[in-house]
């Protein structure tokens, strides 16, 4: 699978073992950047970078890493089409893909030590949309949601 994968710099500190625990799990790193600590950088660029790579099919899931995963989690859900969660714990993680078809994760590196963040990813990218029907009628329902109510398409 390819994941896109964003830090700001807040969450620069859970980066680089985030990275090496989607190459090991087998799935190809989409890096949305930032190659490099970067004061003062935006994580709703980030977020919108790995929501405009998850909604245009160049990866099936995204990460993203701010301080608390509260911002990233609010700027990713308005790329439309994706839904996000900030998740820090495992069930969550894992429930998210299974019922709500959860493509983004956010996580918190001011919140969660090293870890608990690599054990939420691995829950995150193993579990798959169960696909049961209530489970599309919720998330169709969230979809026109989005198009009675959120912003155009991310182009």
């Amino acid at each position: 699978m390819n994941v896109a994968f964003a830090s700001d710099h807040a969450g620069w500190p859970l980066r680089a073992r985030m990275l090496a625990e989607i190459a090991a799990a087998g799935h190809v790193v989409m890096d949305c950047g930032s190659a490099a600590i970067e004061p003062g950088d935006d994580y709703p660029d980030r977020s919108a970078a790995v929501g405009r790579a998850v909604v245009h099919g160049r990866a099936e899931r995204g990460v993203v890493v701010c301080g608390s995963g509260v911002g990233a989690a609010v700027a990713a859900n308005k790329v439309r089409g994706i839904r996000a969660c900030m998740c820090h714990d495992s069930f969550s993680a894992r429930q998210g893909v299974e019922d709500d078809d959860m493509n983004v994760l956010c996580l918190g590196a001011r919140v969660i030590g090293e870890e608990l963040a690599a054990e939420l990813l691995r829950d995150f990218l193993a579990a798959r949309f169960s696909g049961a029907e209530r489970h599309r009628r919720r998330v169709e329902k969230i979809a026109a949601l989005e198009r009675a109510f959120g912003a155009e398409p991310d182009r």
